[in-house]
């Protein structure tokens, strides 16, 4: 085989196109019901989350199949987040609210809300939440269901991402290609490897006592990555963790718009491909399937290379629920991708920090 430019466009596009299909076939819903005895704790950090809390705790509350308590962090809010919780803890027993201490030195915000949120949860199970997910009635139930009849310290999915602009069609829609196209196994347990694990921080549940056993989020306190992190953490102690479909278990809408999305993106790139040695490599390696092929047309290689990435990202988008209308998005979303990664890297390298809910944060120090 020569290895002319279209050949090397055409592998770099097969090898997410392959992992892709893989994964897609390994990927399941999980198989439940929770046993007897099991009290699922759903914990809900928030801050200035009035517009969300009211719609994720009714759907929180309608949970099915599995006893449940609801714990809300109000972190700090200056608006009607706590009053919110309030009304509705008032009509339902159910449901707590909790205040966060002061964020000590040290601490990200929604690292150490999830800390205290873990250490007020009286569960066998918990399933620390966004307030900007909804829940399906059988989540809760589901995944305590997984996590026990697989012996999992840890089980996760990626909601369905709501996505109303184009903004956010050129953003979100790479979560969830990134972990079917280039992780190996797509997180699932039989890849035991930390560097195999993956997470969302959206939807994760933790058993109890992997939770306690490893610390929690406060073995991860500096992070703003705990869908990373927390699970590499959990494999690194011996716990076993699986990525499960989550189109069926909850919705997110997870940012508002292109700004937004650059800045949420910006503030987890420091801690996922945006790295000195990783990033060049990330660049050849999305580039290279996703845009080169364009410049090499009107090539057969270069033809044959974009169908499978189109074909990747339709299945994608198809298996996630994500709108149909992002994939002709496609190559523009691997560039401000890319864009992201770079804009990142350049902060870090030059000691900026990111900021989120008015906090601002250093990148962390690697471990």
């Amino acid at each position: 085989m020569t290895w002319d430019p279209t050949t090397i466009a055409l592998a770099l596009a097969a090898l997410p196109a392959l992992n892709g299909l893989v994964n897609l076939f390994l990927l399941r819903a999980p198989d439940g019901p929770a046993p007897a005895g099991t009290l699922v704790s759903i914990l809900i950090p928030a801050r200035d989350e009035a517009a969300n809390i009211g719609a994720c705790l009714e759907a929180a509350l309608a949970q099915q199949g599995v006893d449940i308590e609801v714990v809300v962090m109000d972190d700090g809010s200056t608006d009607g987040t706590p009053d919110i919780v309030t009304a509705i803890a008032a009509r339902d027993a159910r449901v707590r609210l909790v205040t966060a201490p002061p964020l000590p030195e040290g601490w990200s915000g929604k690292m150490h809300a999830c800390a205290q949120l873990g250490t007020a949860a009286r569960g066998t199970h918990l399933l620390f939440i966004d307030a900007d997910v909804r829940l399906a009635p059988g989540a809760a139930a589901g995944l305590a269901g997984h996590a026990v009849r697989h012996g999992l310290g840890l089980v996760s999915a990626v909601p369905r991402q709501r996505i109303e602009t184009i903004g956010e069609g050129l953003t979100v829609p790479i979560i969830n290609l990134l972990l079917l196209g280039y992780l190996p196994g797509g997180g699932r347990a039989f890849t035991r490897l930390p560097g195999f694990a993956a997470g969302c921080g959206q939807m994760m549940m933790v058993a109890r006592d992997a939770y306690a056993a490893t610390g929690g989020h406060g073995a991860v306190r500096t992070t703003l990555h705990d869908g990373l992190k927390l699970t590499r953490l959990l494999r690194m102690r011996g716990w076993r963790t699986e990525m499960v479909a989550g189109a069926d278990l909850a919705a997110c809408r997870m940012y508002r718009g292109f700004g937004e999305s650059w800045r949420g993106f910006l503030k987890n790139a420091r801690e996922g491909m945006a790295t000195p040695l990783g990033l060049p490599v990330w660049t050849v390696v999305l580039a290279g399937a996703h845009l080169w092929p364009f410049a090499l047309l009107p090539a057969g290689a270069a033809w044959l290379a974009l169908a499978l990435v189109f074909a990747l990202r339709a299945a994608v988008t198809l298996r996630s629920g994500e709108p149909l209308w992002t994939i002709v998005l496609h190559p523009a979303a691997v560039v401000v991708a890319l864009a992201i990664q770079w804009t990142a890297l350049a902060r870090v390298l030059t000691g900026r920090k990111e900021g989120w809910k008015g906090r601002s944060y250093a990148a962390p120090e690697p471990s």
